[in-house]
């Protein structure tokens, strides 16, 4: 490993304070190369903290944190920031079991003082704090550090649009621009001039300018104060910010120390009004490998650091992912009304190849999930057959959508939730563990969960053949089982689940991908004496009532099993078992939830069986149910 000579004298960023700024270049040098040392063995998101590396040094140099509130947008850029906030022997744990976070986390330390993981919420949070410190009388400093493709979400304007009405006090909003989509690389004169605009005397200027613009009728002063904003906007392209309060400064080459020194040593010092510092930073800078992959290394498994080579074992089956898009390339080549629609996710649903085929049928709205769905209800109002793509975790952001713009009006949307249950190294901000719950609830509303990728193909083609109502259907992260996937999936008969395994004493029914580990609890207990019977119920909404009544008739007790959290498919399941009477017989019933807290990230397998979801919790849940006095009384092994 390369010697960190500079980097090793420094505990917290206080003692970045006194550097120079030829050495705040080396230690962001050294900062570079531990960054990729680690996640090179943790594996993780790599481009993103390398384009940052240059600004976390010089925020932390010219703020004083943690009195001073910096916060990282999304977070998964913030790998350097925590080497440099006293976590840098804690660094190789990342995404681990009882290591530190992938992403800025509140309890892991004082230099985060805002949890992230879904973008677009700095500018909010950072209002909040500036609002506080203006209640309570303080005077420390605020900053936002937002990406270029965060500020496709609304919510970031319309925490902008609040800002200059809201604090009296200093705030600062960095504007990461890493893919250009805002402005073309900049140079020395850009950031000359940045410097300028940002710098006491131009500030200074311009306040005269004001006051003795005042002197003028109302229409004359609106245009001097037009004039000077488009002046300084045809340097710095900045008007846009203005119209919203904010002092625009930039754009400046985020990996220029000195110019990011000077430019937020000035914006620290503005106090009249929000800034804005428009940087244009490089994803993946400083590491060829990262620099020259079309993703830019956003998100690496671990890797040999000299050749970039990713250790990527050899898949026994396909993604579920990947076996999605296969499923909607195939109908839509029959069916020219599919369309698909992704929220800034199109490599991580799978919609980069339905893309490649159908590029006029694809629609990669940004981070905007909100506009996902209603953009998606607008199409099926008008006859197409829209598949809105969309992490379960990020779809919560466009629930009020779903329920108003799709639900109420009967659209057939057709709702693709990825990433359900849990998710291993992303941990709780990542984990679709409230989905079932919060689209079964919808009236009108079918929900699927395939228990195979064999079960996935089969709910693709239900969504497609569904055209009177909305529809979804859920399906995990990571490898499928290896089942045969057919030709051309029919559909399934809506609401009808199956009976997978036939016995008698207890009935285990499961939502998911969860089937292969009842089955494996079924042979658990047969080895105990007790037969078991599995079914795989498909559909949580509508649920097949003469499956679970049949179920609940024959058996003496009842397990139901889902990825996801109370309030899901086991409350269906007894809802309709109290309306029906089923419970007044003395059935006993369990259901296996996730448990009532956020899980912390660890691998997939370890966080499961921590919830009680593996073959062995379910063997304890049926055990529970039946009773020890029961079991000794039948004769079956506890």
């Amino acid at each position: 490993m390369t010697e960190t000579p500079l980097l090793d004298t420094v505990a917290t960023p206080a003692d970045t304070r006194a550097m120079s700024i030829p050495q705040l270049r080396q230690l962001a040098d050294e900062l570079r190369v531990e960054t990729i040392d680690a996640v090179s063995q943790t594996g993780g998101h790599l481009g993103a903290g390398l384009g940052v590396v240059e600004l976390t040094v010089a925020l932390h140099h010219v703020y004083e944190t943690p009195k001073d509130i910096l916060i990282w947008d999304v977070g998964h850029q913030a790998y350097p920031h925590k080497i440099l906030t006293g976590r840098r022997d804690r660094i190789r744990t990342l995404r681990q079991g009882g290591g530190l976070s992938g992403f800025t986390k509140r309890a892991e330390s004082a230099y985060d003082p805002f949890g992230a993981a879904h973008a677009a919420t700095s500018i909010s949070a950072a209002l909040g704090f500036a609002a506080a410190r203006d209640q309570k009388g303080e005077d420390n400093k605020v900053v936002a550090v937002i990406g270029d493709g965060s500020m496709s979400a609304g919510m970031a304007y319309e925490a902008m649009n609040q800002a200059a009405e809201t604090t009296t006090g200093q705030l600062t909003v960095v504007l990461n621009d890493n893919d250009m989509s805002i402005a073309p690389p900049v140079g020395g004169m850009s950031a000359y001039m940045a410097r300028l605009v940002s710098g006491g005397g131009y500030r200074s200027i311009r306040r005269v300018g004001k006051s003795v613009a005042k002197v003028f009728p109302k229409p004359m002063q609106e245009a001097a104060r037009k004039a000077e904003e488009y002046a300084r906007g045809m340097v710095t392209g900045g008007t846009f910010f203005e119209e919203l309060g904010f002092y625009y400064v930039g754009p400046i080459d985020g990996h220029d120390m000195d110019a990011l020194v000077h430019v937020l040593q000035n914006a620290r010092a503005i106090t009249d009004k929000p800034v804005l510092v428009h940087v244009v930073t490089q994803k993946g800078k400083g590491y060829g490998p990262a620099e020259h992959a079309a993703d830019k290394h956003h998100a690496v498994v671990k890797f040999d650091v000299v050749t970039g080579q990713q250790a990527k074992g050899q898949a026994a089956a396909p993604s579920y992912t990947k076996v999605f898009a296969l499923e909607l390339i195939k109908r839509a080549e029959i069916d020219e009304t599919i369309v698909a629609i992704t929220a800034a996710m199109p490599s991580g649903t799978g919609l980069d190849l339905f893309g490649e085929r159908f590029p006029t049928r694809t629609f990669d709205v940004g981070i905007a999930e909100q506009h996902a769905v209603t953009f998606a209800a607008g199409l099926a109002a008008d006859g197409m057959k829209p598949f809105a793509t969309i992490y379960s975790t990020f779809l919560q952001r466009g629930y009020d959508q779903v329920v108003h713009d799709v639900a109420i009006q009967r659209l057939p949307v057709r709702f693709a939730m990825d990433r359900a249950g849990l998710v291993g190294a992303d941990g709780p901000t990542h984990a679709g563990s409230f989905d079932i719950g919060f689209m079964g609830a919808l009236p009108g509303m079918i929900l699927m969960g395939p228990s195979d990728e064999a079960e996935l193909a089969h709910a693709v083609a239900t969504a497609v053949a569904i055209d009177d109502r909305p529809s979804a259907f859920r399906y995990p992260r990571g490898e499928g089982t290896g089942a045969a996937i057919p030709a051309l999936a029919e559909a399934f008969e809506i609401g009808k689940g199956r009976i997978v395994r036939e016995g008698t004493a207890v009935a285990i029914l499961s939502f998911g991908t969860r089937l292969g580990e009842a089955l494996k609890a079924a042979d658990m207990l047969a080895a105990r004496g007790l037969s078991a019977t599995v079914a795989d119920a498909r559909f949580a909404k509508p649920l097949d009532v003469d499956l679970i009544l049949r179920l609940a008739r024959h058996h003496e007790a009842l397990i139901t099993v889902e990825e996801g959290a109370v309030g899901g498919f086991g409350a269906f399941v007894l809802q309709a078992l109290a309306e029906h009477g089923a419970l007044d017989r003395g059935l006993k019933v369990r259901s296996l939830v996730l448990p009532d807290i956020f899980q912390d990230q660890d691998k997939p397998e370890v966080m499961y069986a921590q919830a009680g979801l593996d073959a062995d919790g379910i063997v304890r849940g049926a055990l529970a149910a039946l009773g020890a006095d029961n079991i000794a009384a039948k004769g079956w092994r506890a």
